[in-house]
């Protein structure tokens, strides 16, 4: 009997390491290491006791400040890590940081209140008293690791119910969706996308060169419009939503090339801490001289998935995305939520994680100068 439980002790010990948050492993790491002996116990230095420059960063965070390390060595050579309370100096608890890129899965469908004003266009996306962006807090999180990445981004979100549903309740949640500032009920697509993962962006409608004929829908940014008149568009699309981690083009080719009207809404853009993502429709589009000069993080599309909207034809293309992905090493597609699109993304996304491609949220792909 006695030994059964020490056996469940050491398991349930060893599975207390193993999922012990990531500060804490890093730090039991550098704390002393074993000589053998059972029962070993290493009190955690304080933070004031840490080393400049040790990569812990425990002024901060002290993510070990009242803990006790105990590190057993059992008799095939495993080591089990157990951490416990110790007394505190009634100084209170101990406050860890908590990551700045990405939301906890549990209140993503929720804005970050420090990352919004309050504008009669409704909130608005603004940079957070520390200088934390949308673009960090809503992004999605990445392994990391140096491997081929790919993006892929479903627009449309919002202008068909069945269609939105669908792309948000079948589509792999590494999947970016686009939500049309001119659709319906968006704050409730948000908060299911949301919930389900997806890092989402804005779509804004800008002129195109054929506008009227082609028309992009109310709210569509012209060339003609005044700066002020401009950002009032801008602000009410953006006010629509929130939790999103940049703006993207609908349509715009005229729009995007001219600098005039162009490198207000740019340079808003840019203030706000969010990402501009150009869809890669035109070769004229001013986006990257803009970015760059600005300082602000954006990416553009490498290939539209569905000009057919046929799954077979969307799957020609998916491949070829993977192709352009594997030579430079990331590639980003751009897709509207039609019922085959969504069908051949979710069946190539099985099927390229399994060859090694590791489908990120846009974000992940931007360039970024503070990055």
């Amino acid at each position: 009997m006695l030994g059964s439980l020490a056996l469940v002790s050491i398991v349930g010990l060893s599975t207390y390491s193993a999922f012990t948050p990531l500060p804490l492993r890093q730090f039991s790491d550098a704390a002393p290491k074993p000589d053998g002996t059972n029962g070993e116990t290493a009190q955690a230095p304080d933070a004031a006791a840490t080393p400049a420059g040790s990569g812990q960063n425990l002024a901060t965070s002290r993510p070990l400040g009242g803990a006790t390390v105990q590190r057993t060595v059992t008799d095939d050579g495993s080591v089990v890590t157990k951490f416990s309370p110790k007394p505190r100096d009634g100084n209170g608890p101990v406050l860890i940081d908590s990551q700045t890129v990405g939301q906890d899965s549990r209140v993503a469908a929720l804005p970050n209140d420090d990352l919004l004003e309050d504008t009669p266009e409704g909130r608005l996306p603004i940079i957070g008293p520390d200088g934390l962006r949308p673009f960090e807090q809503y992004a999605r999180p990445w392994s990391g690791a140096r491997a081929t990445r790919v993006a892929i981004v479903v627009g449309g979100i919002g202008l068909s119910q069945t269609g939105s549903q669908r792309a948000i309740r079948d589509l792999p949640e590494e999947i970016t969706l686009a939500f049309a500032a001119t659709g319906n009920s968006l704050s409730r697509w948000m908060q299911e996308a949301r919930r389900k993962g997806h890092e989402i962006v804005l779509q804004v409608p800008f002129e195109p060169f054929d506008y009227p004929a082609n028309n992009p829908g109310r709210g569509t940014l012209l060339t003609t419009d005044q700066p002020g008149e401009a950002l009032k568009k801008l602000h009410e699309a953006m006010g629509r939503i929130t939790n999103y981690t940049g703006v993207m083009n609908y349509m715009g080719a005229k729009y995007m090339s001219d600098a005039t009207a162009f490198e207000p809404i740019m340079r808003d853009i840019g203030a706000r801490g969010l990402l501009f993502l150009d869809d890669g429709s035109t070769a004229r589009s001013l986006t990257d001289s803009f970015a760059k000069a600005i300082g602000m993080p954006y990416a553009q599309g490498n290939l539209l998935l569905d000009g057919q909207p046929e799954k077979a034809a969307v799957l020609a293309k998916l491949d070829e995305l993977e192709r352009i992905a594997r030579r430079n090493g990331q590639a980003i597609g751009i897709a509207s939520a039609f019922d085959e699109t969504i069908a051949a993304i979710r069946q190539w996304s099985d099927e390229a994680t399994g060859r090694g491609i590791e489908i990120v949220g846009v974000s992940a792909l931007a360039a970024d100068a503070e990055q």
